[in-house]
């Protein structure tokens, strides 16, 4: 249903050439992949279900809903299915894709320009950025990254990165309420007309002619955090000097470190020396260095 009832909705955030769509009613994404990682999705899927059911549901993986081809003129295109990690009605007003690299890892001045840039490691590390969740949300965010990050190093998988998507609550109490001052303006407009007409027909017809069917204003409820319905979700800490709600999840975790990666890795070793923090190393050298600097992104 969410695929169908409307035309899905391009994400002018993607990165590259490659289609980034989300539906209509934003529950899923839509993303174009390779004929590589489709090859490295048949071979880790028996392994990602299983690494599912043992954590009962509880991960920062992707959740994979489908895989399909479209073939258009001979030419095959790869589509995967997946849950949206962000809130499908919570905004988000700032976005990071984290990997515990420093090396090349900032935003562009072009990307900065856009309405919702997608910042990285350093752009982390100068805007001070922090996450302010209690140490028992931390300790269940990190025991859950452990072990899917275990799991992506036994697969040899790397090049992944953590999503934060960052919601203001303040801000986005006070962009609703601009909203619905909008929206009342227009549906006062519209009852106007509405009343106008309704006098105008009720001067031929009988004298109760039906004023009171003209619609009431609309009450729209608040977006408020359910934990429950934003599966990524996490609402900062009572006494923190923001009101957050925070969004994390694992993404592009289908790049297997093969003959291309490892041949790049000694490119870049060669380039920025052995001991630079460049994003293509080993899986687990990438896992541990991944981990080490997500735990550092709280506050303490």
């Amino acid at each position: 249903m969410s695929l169908v009832r409307s035309s899905p909705l391009k994400d002018s955030e993607s990165q590259d050439e490659h289609l980034l769509l989300s539906s209509y009613d934003r529950l899923l994404i839509i993303k174009q992949i390779s004929s590589e990682e489709v090859e490295n999705m048949h071979n880790i899927l028996s392994e990602y279900h299983q690494h599912i059911v043992k954590s009962h549901g509880v991960t920062l993986l992707p959740q994979f809903l489908g895989m399909y081809r479209v073939t258009v003129n001979n030419e095959d295109t790869y589509f995967i299915i997946m849950r949206n990690m962000f809130s499908h009605r919570l905004t988000i007003h700032t976005k990071y894709n984290l990997k515990g690299s420093l090396v090349s890892r900032e935003a562009s001045d072009k990307e900065k320009e856009k309405d919702l840039p997608t910042f990285k490691d350093m752009d982390f590390r100068n805007n001070m950025q922090r996450i302010y969740i209690s140490d028992e949300e931390k300790e269940k965010l990190m025991e859950k990254l452990n072990r899917d990050v275990d799991f992506l190093v036994r697969l040899k998988l790397m090049d992944y990165s953590l999503l934060l998507g960052i919601h203001d609550m303040d801000r986005g109490e006070r962009e609703e309420e601009e909203e619905d001052e909008d929206s009342a303006c227009e549906e006062e407009d519209e009852q106007e007309n509405d009343v106008s007409m309704l006098a105008s027909a009720s001067l031929s017809t009988s004298p109760e002619g039906g004023a009171h069917s003209v619609p009431a204003r609309k009450t729209v409820t608040p977006a408020v955090f359910d934990p429950c319905v934003d599966v990524y979700g996490i609402q900062s800490a009572a006494g923190a000097p923001q009101r957050e709600v925070y969004f994390m999840g694992l993404i592009n975790i289908l790049t297997h470190y093969d003959t291309k990666k490892k041949a790049a890795h000694a490119a870049k070793t060669v380039k920025h020396g052995s001991g630079a923090e460049i994003s293509t190393v080993h899986p687990e050298q990438y896992g541990k260095r991944f981990l080490e600097f997500i735990a550092n992104i709280f506050t303490h």
